[in-house]
């Protein structure tokens, strides 16, 4: 009988196994949640006052506690043969220090691990639980520990259980004007370039670090938008000739970045009176049927812009970085936009490079083969985020330090768009590109009603 016993046990055990087995494989969401996240709640409360502690995270504080002392025995048999005295323990209250963890809130499940908010001790800022990310991911056994958000008096950490970076996957579009969303957050959500919000961009990265692939995933993004692109590709042509079909305007020389960068200064003198006739702000106060078309300008290694071979090239130079500069100043109000790319950014290129740095606030930093680049790239950042960009390993193309749009730093990777994708999208979509032509010479172009209505409430002011 105790045998049958035994055999319907071990039968009914490893039945129950192969069943948790197949629900971890098949529904790993569900397992996530109805198994596995409990115990890890349960873990994180039970050692939360050992982990604050080990982490720095913790305060001493006085409070009354019974404690056990040596107290002598009294009377002459208080001494041993050796002269020791004799003693026996006794209870006694008193004031001790103690550590004292900051309040957990309740864990709140995700997909990729859970987000919690703690309570702030006196004395603390949530740059605290910053540094302390690391060991904080070490001891509840995680990928990665991040503070999201804070508010006064409390801070959010996000707990993520592995990386979501290891493999990402093309995700919807934004439908909205000037929004792409060429990848994904180390937080699992959609990475989105917002120009409406953070109108001019740095992108910096080595060779095969990721760069030309998130200008792809961005033109890719961009091609279905009434938007004008505008191509400044300084490799003679190889890199942005194949989107041809989608640019308004691209220039492959510098006599031709020259020409094409006046243009945009007309461009914007243009839709400054148009702003000033109709006590408008900015285009996006205009009406709709008086609204100019965005303009996007993507510039490839923007180094060969500000190099010179001689003395000869000095003035042409000057010239070229202003008209930049005066684009990146003027742009966001008059609807033009940059996005600079970059294998080497350094100061040594002139003060022009320092001074349009200043303007790009959105910040994208790949891996780079000098700390100056990453310096030039993040360096008025957080260092941490610099930190981060010189960790970025060779063998994962794509992944990149963002720092723009909420104030904060995060890891992303970009989707892999080929350039056979991007170039098919430009072909598919050449019929919404504007006329070079028609924007320089007779001044702005509108966009038509149907394009408007689809986009009128992307671009209420």
């Amino acid at each position: 009988m105790m045998r049958e016993i035994l055999i319907l046990a071990g039968v009914a055990l490893a039945a129950s196994a192969a069943g948790a087995l197949a629900w971890r494989h098949y529904f790993p969401r569900s397992f996530w949640l109805v198994v596995v996240f409990p115990l890890r709640a349960a873990h994180l409360y039970l050692t939360w006052g050992h982990v604050a502690a080990g982490c720095g995270l913790s305060s001493k504080r006085r409070r009354w506690r019974w404690t056990l002392e040596a107290v002598p025995v009294a009377g002459h048999l208080a001494y041993a043969a050796h002269g020791t005295v004799l003693t026996t323990p006794r209870r006694r209250m008193r004031r001790v220090d103690v550590e004292h963890a900051p309040r957990l809130g309740i864990p709140r499940p995700n997909a990729l691990g859970w987000r919690v908010r703690v309570k702030l001790l006196d004395g603390q800022v949530p740059d605290d639980y910053g540094k302390a990310s690391e060991a904080l991911a070490h001891a509840w056994r995680v990928h990665s520990v991040r503070v999201t958000r804070s508010a006064p008096g409390r801070v959010w950490l996000a707990a993520l259980r592995s990386d979501p970076l290891v493999s990402v996957r093309p995700g919807p579009g934004t439908g909205e004007l000037l929004k792409v969303t060429p990848g994904l957050r180390e937080t699992g959500e959609p990475w989105v370039i917002d120009f409406r919000t953070v109108p001019h961009w740095l992108n910096a990265g080595a060779t095969q670090s990721g760069k030309s692939n998130l200008a792809n995933a961005i033109i890719k993004d961009l091609a279905p938008q009434p938007v004008a692109l505008v191509g400044f590709d300084l490799k003679g042509g190889v890199e942005f000739t194949p989107y041809a079909p989608r640019m308004s305007a691209l220039a492959t020389t510098r006599a031709e970045c020259g020409a094409l960068l006046d243009d945009l200064v007309r461009v914007l003198a243009d839709r400054m009176r148009l702003c000033r006739q109709h006590g408008a702000r900015n285009i996006w106060r205009l009406p709709d049927h008086l609204r100019p078309v965005p303009v996007v300008v993507l510039v490839d290694e923007v180094a060969e812009l500000f190099l010179m071979a001689d003395k000869s090239e000095k003035d042409e130079i000057a010239r070229t970085g202003t008209a930049l500069l005066r684009v990146a100043q003027l742009g966001r109000a008059f609807g033009v936009y940059l996005i600079i790319c970059g294998q080497r950014i350094g100061s040594d290129l002139g003060p022009g490079v320092t001074a349009l740095r200043s303007q790009l606030s959105g910040r994208i930093c790949h891996r780079v083969n000098d700390p100056e680049t990453a310096n030039m790239t993040l360096g008025d950042m957080d260092p941490a985020a610099l930190d981060a960009a010189r960790a970025i390993p060779a063998e994962t193309p794509g992944v990149a330090i963002v720092a723009g749009q909420d104030g904060h730093w995060y890891r992303v990777r970009s989707v892999e768009v080929t350039e056979q994708e991007a170039e098919a999208a430009a072909w598919e979509f050449a019929h919404l590109t504007p006329s070079w032509a028609a924007l320089t010479a007779t001044g702005p172009v509108a966009l038509d009603d149907e394009d408007a209505d689809d986009f009128g409430d992307a671009e209420a002011a």
